[in-house]
Formats: C-alpha cells, sequence, structure tokens
C-alpha cells in the first residue's frame, strides 16, 4: 500500500554541518538492544538551561513548528525544512509515525486497537522510503531537534477510530511505537545504516494524536509514562497554555485569517480545508492567492502574540505537497519571517524546548501570564503587570 500523508544554526552548514551535528556526541555510541537506537550523550545543539524571568521582565516570544509524520516519501521536504532550520537557528519537534519505520512485509506486526491486524490508513513506506526516514530521523535530533510521536496507523473514522480508544488501548498502541521505532534493524534487515543516536525511552515526552482526536483517554496513560506535554488539542486559542490531566497542554491555536471575518486553526490542513475543501488538487490558478493567504496567516499569528500577550504560538504540518505544494511554501516564508525578529527576543523552538523554559518559572508568573487575553497587552506594561508577581 502506497503511503498516505496525514491530516540549531551552522556558521556554514554545508561545509561543516556534519562535524558540527556530531559535536558533544560520543565517539563510540552505547547500542542500545538490537543496534536501532544507542545512548550518544547529550544531545548537541541545546539552549542553556532555562532561567526564571527577573521581576516585570517581558517574556519572550516562543515559535513551535511541528511535523505529523515525519515520513521521507521521496519529495525531498524533510530535508528541505531541516536545511532551512540550520539556516535560521530554528528547533522544531518532528512527531514520527511508527509505522513509518516498519516495512509492509512485516505489517502483521502491528496489532492496532479496534482495527484489523496491520491495518494502516497512512499505508507502509517502501524500503527506500524507510531509510531515507531513518537518516533524516537521525539528523534531525542531531540538529537539536525533537522526536515526539504521532503514533502509528492514524484512524480518524469509524468504530476502530482513536476517539474511542480507552487508555489501555493507547498503552498498547504507545508499545507498538517504541517497538517499531527501537527494532527497525530486526524488522527491515537493514545493516548499512546508523542507529537513532537516542534513546526513544527518554527522547519521547510529548505526542500529537492522529486528526487531534482522543486526547481524553490518552492523557492518563501520558502521565504514567511521565511524559510532559500533548500537542493533540484542536481548540486553542493565543493565550499562555495551561496544564491538563497533569500535562502541558499545547493546542493548535485560533489565528486571524485574512479576507475573512472568522479564524482558522494553526495547520495547513486547517487552511486547506477552507480554501479548497476536500480537494488537495485545486486549479493551479489560485495557488499565488491561497499561497499568500496561508504565508500572511502564519505572519498575522505570529504578529498578534509578539505585539500583545506574547503567547507561545503553535503551528502544525505535514510534509505535503497539497494544492502544488502552496502550504510548504507559506510555512518556509513564514519561518523567514520570524527568524529576522530573533533578535528581539524571539525563540524557533521544540515543544520540549518550551516545556523546558515553562517548567522553569515562577508559577505566580505563570498564573498573570495565563489571565491575559488573545490580543491584549498587559495592563500598565510588563513591567508593572509582571513586577506586581
Amino acid at each position: 500500500m502506497a503511503p498516505v500523508v496525514d491530516g540549531c544554526s551552522s556558521p556554514n552548514p554545508d561545509a561543516g554541518a556534519n562535524k558540527q551535528r556530531v559535536e558533544n556526541v560520543q565517539a563510540r555510541p552505547k547500542l542500545i538492544g538490537d543496534g536501532s537506537t544507542a545512548h550518544s550523550g547529550a544531545q548537541p545543539h541545546q539552549p542553556k538551561s532555562p532561567e526564571r524571568l527577573e521581576p516585570g521582565q517581558a517574556p519572550p516570544q516562543f515559535v513551535v513548528f511541528s511535523w505529523d509524520g515525519a515520513g521521507e516519501v521521496g519529495n525531498g521536504l524533510f530535508p528541505r525544512f531541516l536545511q532551512l532550520a540550520r539556516d535560521h537557528g530554528a528547533a522544531m519537534t518532528f512527531f514520527l509515525s511508527g509505522v513509518y519505520l516498519l516495512p509492509e512485509s512485516q505489517k502483521h506486526l502491528y496489532e492496532p486497537p479496534n482495527n484489523p491486524q496491520g491495518a494502516s490508513d497512512i499505508g507502509y513506506l517502501s524500503d527506500d522510503h524507510i531509510k531515507e526516514t531513518l537518516r533524516y530521523v537521525r539528523e534531525a535530533w542531531l540538529d537539536g531537534h525533537e522526536i515526539g510521536t504521532h503514533f502509528n496507523g492514524h484512524f480518524c473514522s469509524g468504530r476502530g477510530a482513536v476517539r474511542h480508544w480507552s487508555p489501555q488501548e493507547w498503552q498498547s498502541e504507545i508499545d507498538q511505537v517504541m517497538d517499531f521505532v527501537t527494532k527497525w534493524r530486526t524488522h527491515t534487515g537493514f545493516t548499512d545504516l546508523e542507529p537513532l543516536p537516542f534513546d526513544y525511552r527518554q527522547e519521547l515526552v510529548g505526542s500529537r494524536t492522529p486528526c487531534l482526536l482522543g486526547q481524553r483517554n490518552l492523557l492518563p496513560t501520558a502521565r504514567e509514562l511521565g511524559w510532559r506535554y500533548d500537542a493533540s488539542s484542536p481548540g486553542g486559542v493565543q493565550m499562555w497554555p495551561k496544564k491538563k490531566m497533569g500535562l502541558w497542554n499545547f493546542p493548535l491555536q485560533q489565528i486571524p485569517f485574512p479576507g475573512h471575518s472568522f479564524e482558522v486553526l494553526s495547520m495547513d490542513y486547517n487552511i486547506l480545508a477552507n480554501q479548497s475543501k476536500n480537494s488537495t488538487k485545486a486549479p493551479p490558478v489560485n495557488y499565488p492567492g491561497w499561497r499568500q493567504q496561508a504565508t500572511d496567516a502564519y505572519i498575522s499569528g505570529f504578529r498578534r502574540a509578539y505585539e500583545t500577550n506574547r503567547a507561545p504560538f503553535f503551528v502544525g504540518n505535514h510534509f505535503e505537497q497539497w494544492n502544488g505544494g502552496i502550504y510548504m511554501d507559506a510555512v518556509e516564508e513564514a519561518i523567514k519571517h520570524i527568524a529576522n525578529e530573533q533578535n528581539r527576543d524571539v525563540h524557533l523552538v521544540s515543544f520540549r524546548q518550551f516545556t523546558d523554559w515553562i517548567d522553569a518559572q515562577d508559577p505566580e508568573v505563570l498564573r498573570k501570564l495565563q489571565r491575559i487575553p488573545v490580543g491584549q497587552r498587559p495592563a500598565g506594561g510588563w513591567k508593572s503587570y509582571l513586577t506586581a508577581a
């Protein structure tokens, strides 16, 4: 079955990228299990330990771009955005689908809850594409990005949809994610690839569910596993996040949609749904205008947060070529625009890095931040508002 795409900086990235990527990584990684993964030391290209805001200090503007599925299917999008991140000193989160590391010949090993053995609504990758995905997931981690999970079969409809799964069924799905990521060498038989340079049981601290469904029953399981956040909520607005059932809740957010009185969710699929409905190949005459509209939506969302309450800005994407690739172009232009503001207290980070920062803050300061409405500046300015905290 063919796969279906579901709904830190180097001064000279070409010449010295490989050398810089492995800086601070052990020369001889300690293999784990069958050698699919390895202990490689501290992850390179991480920010310094976060500090609490000083009294009266304005919070930085954090921006998180994340990718659902994170499979490389021959369209060059994974390496394109890794290079873009290097060029602009950005970190991102890649929510890897576990079945993207499982060959179709081994699909009988997948037993999805409430679905037939081997079923997957996003299919399976070819051997060549599994190899490319492994290559770029490895590269992403060495570049400082986070590897989260998008789970496995991406079931969005019918009785087997993830919205109906129990906490125990989510545990089964997560166990299988772990199996596919940490035993890819056994399942594929590949001997010509380096191991993934991390212990996934330690690396994995957050997720986004398929189609943003099923969070309610996932969270108890995620909490038991020691995960720190979940990014599956579809109903968010641009306000400072709160915890939900013990985990940070990082939702996709409603952002301005140029030319409309309503707002749009901060994800490529949702922008598409408001432009071409169910079509991913609409008439090309529409593409230039839609591309600009998508770009302006992302930039408007960023600017509204940056100029008002400084709520973190969360954007979700897929490696897709819908409507001629206009949404990938829009994301690239938005990243470039936002990166130009980085000398103004703007940080392009992963969800894990943002979680580290928010966990380090004074709870009373966070409560004050969480009270500032969408698009509103703090009463009396930052210095006055947060000095009182």
